[in-house]
């Protein structure tokens, strides 16, 4: 009953957010402290070793599929200096202040909590700094950033947790295990991509596909940790090849495929914070009279997270603005600024935490400065970002961008025209038919530009693509008429339910491909 519960206050949040325009991972945090600070809910004890397992591999897979190899290559030098300089920077300050302040512990253990902090998340990043009409070159930094800041973050907490449980810690120890995880993970993870795509292609079924989707993240992540590599690059490594070699034909794999990603990441998410909220509430009870102490530390580790993220991505601007790459990230200091704003700690703070072991030095005051840190970088980026972003003037390159946009669009045009030719050439194809085609691709081509504002273009496009806006609203009004007339059937005495199903889902999809 918990989990369900949980499921559905996440469920029920989104639609807040969307009503009060606040982003959903900001509405999930503030659950969390609701179900720290409501008496009387059930305890629900996850054991620790199966956090890491049960959470990272799904949000993971989820935010690797909207990425790509090609962005790696270009964007190497930003993910360079954030997911792995400034995961190792951020562990060694936060692991020095909390070995300052935190009596008890040992620096093993506040090697522990920098390492779970050290890592922003990606789902959260993008949830929020998506909308806000920012360059597309930021938003694909925090996305690229949040893949690998994981796994070079998870290595370091993995040796500083063993060390602190049996005592004996060693630098060579653990840069070994690096030079041998990263890469074996990397091969696993790419064999088992190939099995996956050949596996893929004999499944027809889009729902079976989807299954098979779900289990890969997890037997990668599984089968790499069982081989002492990498769980987190094995997972991503197998998502990127998957994207990587998309099949072009596979139309209803991807609508199906999209939708019932979204919907495991929305609900990993919300579970995984509302269990912290339960453990956070037996670790608030136990330390009823350290709560104001303890805050304080909590808050110094705030400031440390935030400072040393803005002060490395201020150095960052600079030195990636002398390579004069067109696409690089941040260009200047105010990109920097925001980038260093967009730092939100999320899932991957929350799994580790979670996953501290029972017999951890400090474990409960740990967990409380874990979750502090995701508070603050969470819900404050989250309210103010918007008005950041208006501040400093960092809007979205609408021009370039809507360049991109039509450049790919007159790729899918022309490629369509070329195939017509080779056709016609071995076919012999009627000149009317022949006509036919190649106004719908002109129909297609201005539906592809039909979210752009028809002054852009000559008046002859301009013509085509009101004519195309008028089209989508028209047939989406016919599109609604007809489901209507299904759904009515579907509760008609002797009405075939699988029949009518085969109908509206083909309505749906006609209708889907109108957006």
């Amino acid at each position: 009953m918990v989990i369900i519960g949980l499921m559905l206050a996440t469920v029920l949040l989104v639609g807040v957010g969307e009503r009060v325009r606040l982003p959903y991972p900001v509405l999930v945090t503030l659950l969390g402290i609701a179900v720290a600070l409501v008496p009387g809910l059930p305890v629900l004890v996850v054991p620790p070793e199966l956090i890491l397992p049960l959470f990272l591999p799904p949000l993971l897979y989820a935010t690797a599929q909207r990425t790509s190899w090609s962005m790696f290559k270009v964007r190497w030098r930003s993910i360079l200096l954030l997911a792995l300089v400034l995961v190792l920077i951020t562990v060694a300050a936060v692991a020095f202040t909390a070995w300052m302040l935190v009596p008890g512990i040992t620096f093993a253990a506040a090697v522990a909590l920098g390492a779970l902090v050290a890592p922003p998340d990606p789902v959260a990043a993008e949830a929020v700094a998506g909308p806000l009409r920012m360059p597309r070159r930021l938003v694909a930094v925090l996305q690229s950033e949040g893949l690998f800041n994981d796994a070079v973050a998870l290595v370091v907490y993995q040796l500083a947790v063993a060390a602190a449980i049996t005592g004996s810690y060693s630098p060579w120890t653990g840069l070994l295990r690096f030079a041998y995880s990263a890469p074996a993970a990397v091969a696993l993870g790419l064999a088992l991509g190939w099995l996956a795509r050949w596996t893929l292609a004999r499944i027809g079924e889009p729902t079976a596909r989807s299954g098979l989707t779900l289990v890969i993240p997890f037997a990668a992540y599984l089968l790499a940790e069982e081989l002492h590599a990498s769980g987190v690059l094995a997972v991503v490594t197998v998502a990127l090849y998957i994207g990587h070699t998309v099949e072009e034909s596979d139309v209803h794999g991807r609508l199906s495929g999209g939708a019932f990603w979204e919907v495991v990441e929305l609900l990993v998410t919300g579970v995984a914070f509302g269990l912290i909220g339960l453990e956070l509430r037996e670790v608030l009870a136990a330390n009823d009279g350290r709560l104001l102490e303890i805050g304080g530390r909590a808050a110094l580790v705030c400031v440390v997270v935030i400072v040393v993220r803005t002060v490395w991505l201020g150095m960052g601007a600079w030195l990636i603005g002398r390579s004069g790459d067109p696409e690089r990230a941040p260009r200047n200091w105010r990109e920097g600024l925001l980038l260093s704003w967009c730092g939100m700690r999320g899932l991957a703070t929350l799994a580790l935490a979670l996953a501290i072991p029972p017999e951890f030095p400090a474990r409960s005051e740990l967990l409380l400065i874990a979750f502090a840190v995701i508070v603050v970088t969470m819900v404050l980026p989250g309210l103010t970002l918007p008005a950041l972003v208006k501040l400093l003037g960092v809007q979205a390159e609408s021009d370039a961008e809507q360049a991109a946009d039509e450049a790919l669009a007159k790729r899918a045009y022309k490629a369509g025209l070329r195939r017509l030719k080779e056709l016609d050439a071995v076919r012999d194809l009627p000149e009317d038919m022949i006509e036919k085609i190649q106004a719908k691709q002109k129909g297609l081509l201005a539906a592809l530009y039909a979210d752009r504002e028809p002054e852009n273009h000559g008046e002859e496009q301009a013509q085509r693509i009101r004519t195309v806006q008028m089209f989508r609203e028209i047939q989406t009004e016919v599109l609604a008429a007809a489901r209507r007339e299904i759904v009515t059937a579907r509760t008609e005495p002797g009405a075939d339910p699988q029949a009518v199903d085969r109908v509206l889902r083909r309505l749906d999809l006609r209708s889907a491909q109108l957006h």
